[in-house]
């Protein structure tokens, strides 16, 4: 009785190519370029996705995605805060830019189309006859006048806060939790405003958020244990800058600061376990209370 000749195993990927390794996982022969190289031996590309499936993805100390590291939620932020200085100078001409009397000793643009559209007004007529404001329904100004800023110089302070510190809070917090911050702050700024200020009194710019930012920074720091020392000089300078510089929106400042803190509080002091689930809720008080701030004055307005 005669034999059969032995074969040399080939890989299973690539039936051509002869080889003498095998998955340690799933002992299926592979050739050199099909190994993944493991604690013990080596495993096939297919064994390591199998594996990776079921590990969770890496979170960070507040439960937020590593994803932050890229920076996508702030670069967002000023590719907003961009686009519409770009259309304001479109619609306002180069004045929109810098030159606007007054205004920071003359560095803030001019008022606009735009900003007059999307700015915190509460409740006056225009000089065309019409009337605008929240209290008459253009609800969307609380939102809109966090990204419209009066000027370049006007952006470019804003911005210059939001790649540094807002970095380092979306490496901290994840992109879905910074924005949540970020959005909180800014809404609770302009709420502040048109609680307080006058009813014909426009405001806008996106320190409103990048004063909560400030505050959230040492809350954060300070809920891991890190020096806040390096940013309570930023934080004292800004607030003498609000309280000496004229036609800056204290209201807007102040009120930016104290929803960026409560919201950085809330995420930050939450804990496991269900840790979203209490930053969600924590996060929904602090919206709640922002808008029924913004009920009660509409509706002082309109009695």
């Amino acid at each position: 009785m005669s034999e059969a000749p032995s074969t040399t195993p080939v890989c299973y990927r690539h039936p051509k190519r002869e080889t003498q390794l095998a998955c340690t996982r799933c002992e299926r022969p592979i050739c050199i370029d099909c190994k993944v190289d493991a604690s013990v031996g080596f495993q096939c590309k297919e064994c390591v996705k199998k594996g990776n499936k079921g590990v969770r993805p890496a979170r960070t100390a507040f439960g937020g995605s590593r994803v932050g590291q890229l920076g996508y939620a702030c670069q967002a932020i000023i590719a907003v805060n961009v686009l519409f200085l770009i259309a304001s100078t479109i619609l306002g001409g180069p004045k929109a830019l810098a030159g606007a009397p007054g205004g920071w000793f003359g560095l803030l643009g001019s008022p606009t189309p735009v900003t007059e559209w999307g700015e915190v007004l509460g409740y006056a007529y225009y000089l065309n006859g019409e009337l605008h404001g929240i209290a008459n329904g253009e609800w969307y100004r609380l939102v809109t006048a966090m990204f419209i800023n009066y000027g370049a110089v006007h952006m470019l302070l804003n911005m210059s806060l939001v790649a540094t510190l807002g970095r380092y809070l979306e490496r901290q917090l994840g992109p879905a939790r910074f924005l949540a911050l970020y959005l909180l702050a800014g809404l609770g700024g302009n709420v502040a405003a048109y609680v307080i200020q006058p009813q014909n009194q426009g405001s806008a710019g996106a320190s409103t958020a990048t004063y909560g930012l400030v505050i959230a920074a040492i809350v954060i720091n300070k809920r891991l244990s890190l020096d806040a020392g390096p940013i309570i000089p930023l934080l004292i300078t800004n607030i003498i800058f609000t309280l000496s510089v004229p036609q800056v929106s204290v209201p807007g400042h102040f009120g930016g600061l104290a929803a960026g803190a409560a919201a950085a509080a809330a995420l930050a002091y939450a804990r496991i376990p269900h840790r979203t689930g209490k930053q969600v809720a924590g996060c929904s008080v602090v919206l709640v209370v922002i808008l029924a701030a913004a009920l009660l004055r509409t509706s002082v307005l309109l009695s």
